[in-house]
């Protein structure tokens, strides 16, 4: 039986000839393509385990015309994304769902306008075969630059854009109930007696904010608007909130912030200001990110969102449009995410 050469690096033809095959049938097997036999399979599987054969990825990408990598591009700066919790657990839902479809993330951070032209030119070069982008606001020209290449994409959250002809539905993305959750989340505060509700909420430019806002509306039958004071999701950014709401309405008896970390920076005003939380504010956030929601003193109330689990099915939405069609743009394909009240001490 032919041994490989010490030194050199185990060929498609060393491992056929271990195998007892053709190289055509190894390429087949190594790149998954069909019309092998399993027991023919199961040989050249072993033969690569015993020469510890690594399949060149250059070649590989000639056959199969994939790169086997799928860009992630989260459209925050760098500080937002390594403060706020929220991205690292939707990066590591994709990144198993990657992982396990033997498929490499390449992680694209968006640090300024200026950052776009080098993402295109990047995505334009073939060097992945799809994109999952999430945190993207209504003026972001990325959908526009995936469109004009043609590159398949998934959005983390319901667009708030027109790419297209074809409208928002032209495009495929994962979201959650950020209406329904933040009603319930109204509704609950109403349940307890509270009647001076007020809102946090997120970016005006960000859908996830608005549909919470829309949701804090339907529960209410009338919104006063000094009531309503805008945040970023972000911790500072619920605390200026806050103390913008006290100063209008001291009289409040309840908040509901569209995240947790607004929900923190609002708790840390309230005990400032000397109020008691939930005795004199009742306070809800929305997320249940457990590091945060768990970690504050009272134990935050909030709306659930499964926040890695979305992040796995971005990736399999994607994965499953790029095997459907090798060549061609995503075949549209939304997902809406159910969420739920995890009620704790805060309200």
């Amino acid at each position: 039986m032919p041994q490989q050469p010490t030194g050199q690096r185990p060929t498609l033809e060393a491992v056929a000839a271990r195998a007892g095959v053709s190289r055509a049938t190894v390429s087949r097997v190594v790149n998954g393509g069909a019309g092998v036999r399993r027991p023919v399979v199961e040989k050249v599987r072993e033969a690569v385990e015993e020469l510890g054969y690594v399949p060149n990825p250059a070649a590989r990408t000639l056959v199969t015309r994939r790169t086997g990598a799928v860009a992630v591009i989260i459209a925050e700066p760098e500080p937002r994304i390594f403060s706020d919790p929220f991205f690292s657990v939707q990066i590591r839902g994709i990144s198993k769902e990657l992982t396990a479809n033997d498929t490499q993330l390449v992680l694209l951070l968006v640090e300024g306008p200026e950052d776009y032209d080098r993402i295109a030119r990047y995505l334009a070069g073939g060097h992945v075969d799809g994109a999952l982008a999430f945190s993207l606001h209504t003026d972001d020209p990325l959908p526009s630059i995936a469109g004009r290449i043609g590159l398949p994409t998934v959005y983390g959250g319901r667009p708030g854009w027109t790419p297209g002809p074809g409208g928002p539905g032209a495009v495929a993305y994962v979201d959650a109930d950020n209406r329904g959750g933040a009603r319930e989340a109204v509704r609950h505060l109403i349940g307890l007696g509270r009647r001076r509700i007020a809102h946090i909420a997120g970016p005006g430019d960000m859908t996830s904010a608005t549909d919470r806002l829309d949701g804090y509306r339907d529960a209410l039958v009338d919104t006063d608007p000094l009531m309503v004071a805008d945040g970023d999701f972000t911790e500072e950014g619920g605390a200026r909130a806050m103390a913008e709401l006290l100063d209008r309405r001291p009289d409040l008896d309840a908040v509901f912030a569209a995240s947790d970390l607004m929900a923190v920076g609002a708790l840390r005003v309230l005990r400032e200001r000397g109020r008691r939380v939930p005795e004199d504010v009742a306070l809800v956030g929305f997320d249940d990110m457990r590091s945060v929601a768990e970690s504050t003193d009272p134990p935050l109330t909030t709306v659930h969102q499964d926040i890695e689990g979305m992040g796995r099915l971005m990736a399999r939405l994607l994965l499953r449009a790029l095997d459907r069609d090798r060549a061609g743009a995503v075949t549209p394909s939304s997902l809406i995410t159910p969420t739920r009240l995890v009620r704790r001490a805060s309200a």
